[in-house]
């Protein structure tokens, strides 16, 4: 199986996680694959950073492919560059990330006219690899509305529109640009999101895929403490109604969604529990888990093999090694995965 959507952290933010640990417990879960993505610190978005972690992962020698996304900007210049680059070194860069919307670091690009150019610099340079981006609608948050004594209340500041919106811009944006490559809805938390992408897959003007996180299927914000543990729920996109979460464990069994994504982007307790109240949390160590979660509620073999690897080797475009069976982990014994530690050694 293949994890397309991880946050490895390191360099500055090493205290949270490491490119070294993640691939440790990849391994440990039998995951062939992962996915790094650029929302570092410093951020993954020039040929001298994209070396510098390829080169940090190839030290660690670990059986697990490594891949990372470049980070885009609304600099045509810096599109251009990585454009480059993607093409040279893919498939360890295996595609592009771009965040319409702030989400977590300082790659946010939210004006519409700069995602448009996005989109129109990558249509001029031929690119034709996978673009993911993070949906989220900067002018739709309602800031006003988040308070951390009560931690439901993420959901409600970053509201299902701000991403229904989101993705029916960049389909638009993707479209009019006569973009050539595909377009990736990362970690979808709305079933208006997939209604949006199945209209588009239906008028063929654009590749497009999406994701789903265990979390947007499993919790919801119905299941967020109200005491400060709470806090350790906060994600972006946000927990969804337990309706909302249905649907798309629904929609995942139909195969309107492409692959699994855990979105692994752990923080430590001090960053969760206290300013700045940070978002994202662990999602690798569970992997296995919710993978026989969905064998044990009517998911085939071939389904789970489609969603955890052979329709992301085949919309990359890339080809990695196939686990035969789900493997039967035993990590609560074998492994600690200390998923809040506050340093890693």
């Amino acid at each position: 199986m293949i994890d397309p959507h991880v946050h490895c952290r390191d360099w500055d933010q090493n205290y949270k996680e490491t490119i070294k640990h993640a691939l440790l417990v990849a391994k440990k879960i039998g995951s062939s694959g992962i996915f790094d993505m650029p929302n570092t610190s410093p951020p993954i978005n020039s040929r001298e950073a994209i070396e510098r972690r390829l080169t940090d992962a190839a030290k660690i020698k670990s059986p697990v492919f490594y891949g990372i996304y470049a980070g885009l900007t609304s600099d045509k210049n810096q599109i251009k560059e990585v454009v480059k680059t993607w093409k040279e070194l893919f498939p360890k860069v295996v595609g592009l990330k771009m965040f319409a919307g702030h989400s977590v670091g300082n790659l946010g690009i939210v004006k519409e006219e700069e995602q448009k150019l996005v989109y129109q610099t990558l249509a001029a340079e031929g690119y034709d690899g996978v673009l993911a981006v993070h949906c989220e609608k900067e002018s739709l948050l309602k800031p006003d509305l988040w308070n951390p004594v009560n931690p439901k209340s993420h959901s409600f500041a970053r509201p299902p529109e701000s991403e229904i919106e989101s993705v029916k811009d960049q389909i638009n944006f993707a479209q009019t640009s006569k973009f050539k490559g595909v377009l990736h809805i990362a970690h979808v938390s709305v079933p208006e999101s997939i209604d949006l992408i199945e209209r588009a897959r239906r008028q063929k003007k654009i590749r497009i895929s999406c994701g789903l996180t265990p979390h947007h299927c499993l919790l919801n914000y119905d299941l967020i403490p109200e005491s400060k543990k709470g806090l350790l729920y906060k994600v972006n996109p946000p927990l969804r109604s337990k309706e909302s979460s249905e649907k798309m464990l629904i929609f995942l069994k139909e195969g309107k969604i492409n692959w699994i994504e855990t979105d692994h982007a752990p923080h430590t307790l001090k960053d969760k529990l206290e300013e700045p109240f940070m978002s994202g949390f662990p999602g690798l160590p569970f992997y296995p888990h919710f993978l026989k979660f969905l064998l044990g509620n009517g998911f085939s073999k071939l389904q789970i093999r489609n969603l955890t690897h052979n329709n992301i080797c085949n919309t990359f475009g890339i080809n990695l090694p196939e686990l035969s069976e789900i493997p039967d982990l035993g990590l609560d014994n074998e492994y600690e995965v200390d998923v809040y530690r506050e340093k890693r050694k």
